[in-house]
């Protein structure tokens, strides 16, 4: 295998990266040229913000050509599929073989989280000495949450150091489903996952049938009405924002509402909209990142 590598302005990337897979690559990827220097641009803003509309203001292309394929006959291809000339600046270089897959998997370590956790990946559970802890098997895949991030680190935190025993959890913004089956392993009574996101719906189900234990996984829409003992949502602060009558009123009186995916800064802020309802404090902080927890008054509006 080869890479053919060259550059291109921040508004031709897509096209010319399509172009390229229509030319016989077999993959095609942009990079920010700057990368590793002080001309270095941010895509992405803060969580939550939107991307720059244009990308970098120059794209290396990367693209994975098979041996069989003349990277001159690609080029010459991919230049009749778009209106802008191609640079004529490029090079080839080589990709020494992998096993791929092991080299994916050998990222994804064993994670123990607090005293009673392990998240673990199938390809790692016949190896793993769980030591008295509570194993959660967990692939990556197209949903969030793999445990490896700081705002499900604390979520999992709250959960086994504060969960009330035989709860009623609803874990909105579920991704993988990670939060609900640990709550559900943890020894909640019922558990309810929603997301906004068919696939992740289907990867909470997925992920908690291999973990034996029962998961509602569910669309918004579907949610019927009602209220639980703990409601738990790692999203962003923006849309925590927006979402703050509704996940309150879904919390009984006296019941735990628990937040992340929130960056220090932000915590003040979203305690705010919250204050109608709950009185939030920090559980704990790590990384940057914030788990704000309380519990909701007996009277609110």
């Amino acid at each position: 295998m080869r890479e053919l590598v060259l550059q291109c302005g921040g508004q031709q990337a897509d096209s010319l990266t399509d172009a390229l897979i229509q030319a016989g690559a077999l993959s095609a990827c942009a990079e920010d040229a700057e990368f590793g220097t002080p001309n270095e641009q941010p895509l992405f803003g803060e969580p939550g913000a939107d991307a720059s509309p244009d990308g970098w203001q120059t794209n290396r292309i990367v693209a994975l050509i098979p041996d069989g394929l003349d990277p001159h006959q690609c080029l010459a291809q991919a230049q009749g599929l778009v209106d802008y000339q191609i640079s004529d600046q490029w090079h080839l270089r080589e990709v020494p073989d992998q096993d791929w897959v092991k080299l994916t998997q050998s990222q994804f370590a064993p994670i123990e989280i607090g005293q009673r956790l392990m998240i673990v990946p199938t390809w790692h559970r016949d190896q793993v000495q769980a030591r008295g802890r509570l194993c959660l098997q967990l692939d990556p895949g197209l949903a969030f949450g793999t445990g490896s991030h700081p705002t499900t680190h604390l979520c999992l935190q709250w959960l086994q150091e504060v969960m009330p025993p035989d709860a009623r959890v609803l874990d909105y913004g579920c991704g993988s489903g990670i939060l609900a089956i640990a709550a559900s392993m943890l020894g909640a009574r019922a558990v309810v996952g929603v997301d906004i996101d068919p696939q992740a719906v289907q990867s909470t189900v997925d992920n908690a049938r291999s973990n034996e234990v029962s998961v509602a996984a569910m669309l918004p829409d579907a949610l019927e009405p009602g209220t639980f003992d703990v409601v738990v949502a790692n999203i962003l602060s923006n849309p925590l924002k927006v979402l703050a009558p509704m996940l309150s009123n879904r919390v009984r009186p006296s019941g735990f509402l628990v937040l992340s995916g929130i960056l220090e800064r932000q915590a003040e802020e979203v305690m705010a909209f919250y204050e109608p309802w709950v009185s939030l404090t920090v559980f704990q902080a790590l990384d940057g990142w914030v788990c704000l927890a309380g519990q909701r008054r007996e009277h609110t509006p």
